[in-house]
């Protein structure tokens, strides 16, 4: 296979099984905590990234070099991933994932205060774009706004923060190591809640997200552990290929392949949960991803070689 494709196979592969992750953690948010889902999957991913990777890579690859930005990043993870699969409990799967995906136009505005990157007018614009679209999925002000819409929100900071992170240390960081490091953090912080909250004495909430987050730990079911098992590996196959992309492939060039995870939402929810999204949600959820893309194009196009003859500029 040509080296050039393995960035955007890397990159589909990585938001497949991402999908599936959401999914089936949606189909357990019902159930059980969302601490104790995490601990499971997390522990489960964790052992299979080392069953493969220790035998072919050796644990010196696995050996982060700075273990601090490590650490910064897996706890960016947790609060994208804890604020992400609390909305997904109350919300369409669909309309969850698109709220996730204004993370392009908050990379865009990270980038200027904690890069100094320029930003020109015709992303701001795209960024005003997507806002609106943030703003006709929200609702305010009607009976269809739901407060846990605000949280997908939350974890697309979540996720421009890991992305700033990420940009810091691609350079000197295994793919390896920065799957295996998140997952030990995702242990770590799950555990620490679950003794905090794990006794449920705190549950009883009617609200689904609150619900997922306070519920009580019990002993799953045994029809349940081969979607827990699912959830962990979509999780570390997921975690290894999407580094795995960013480091083989360029940016602009694997950034829209995340993209996927849409089309797969709307299948997902309509094919398991019934949930058919209205066209006031389809037209926001058309604002909000035709707003990335266009960001990443734009991103593309500013960073092409300058003709000789033509000054480079960067709108």
């Amino acid at each position: 296979m040509r080296p050039a494709l393995l960035g955007p196979l890397s990159a589909a592969l990585a938001v497949t099984a991402f999908s599936i992750n959401d999914l089936c953690i949606k189909m357990m948010s019902g159930d059980y905590a969302l601490h104790q889902v995490v601990l499971i999957r997390s522990t489960i991913g964790l052992a299979a990234l080392l069953a493969v990777l220790v035998p072919t890579l050796g644990l010196a690859a696995l050996r982060p070099n700075r273990p601090f930005m490590h650490l910064a990043r897996g706890l960016c993870v947790v609060f994208a991933n804890t604020c992400f699969f609390l909305g997904l409990a109350a919300l369409p799967l669909a309309e969850g994932v698109a709220l996730f995906f204004v993370s392009p136009l908050v990379i865009a505005v990270f980038s200027v205060i904690f890069l100094r990157e320029t930003v020109g007018p015709w992303r701001w614009a795209a960024i005003a774009l997507g806002l609106v679209g943030v703003v006709i999925v929200l609702r305010p002000g009607t009976e269809a706004f739901r407060p846990a819409a605000l949280l997908p929100i939350l974890a697309a900071f979540g996720y421009a923060s890991l992305h700033m992170l990420t940009r810091r240390i691609g350079a000197t960081e295994s793919a390896a190591a920065m799957a295996v490091s998140i997952q030990t953090v995702f242990i770590v912080v799950s555990g620490v809640i679950g003794l905090s909250l794990g006794h449920g004495a705190f549950a009883g909430s009617g609200d689904p997200s609150i619900a997922f987050l306070l519920r009580g730990w019990v002993w799953p079911a045994a029809a349940d552990w081969p979607v827990l098992a699912l959830i962990g590996l979509a999780s570390a196959t997921g975690g290894y290929f999407i580094g795995q992309a960013y480091r083989l492939g360029e940016a602009a060039l694997v950034a829209p392949f995340e993209y996927l995870a849409m089309p797969l939402a709307m299948i997902w929810g309509i094919a398991f949960f019934a949930e058919w999204p209205d066209g006031t949600a389809l037209a926001g959820i058309a604002l909000i991803l035709g707003s990335g893309l266009f960001m990443i194009w734009r991103e593309a196009r500013a960073r092409r070689p300058a003709l000789p003859d033509a000054p480079r500029t960067r709108r």
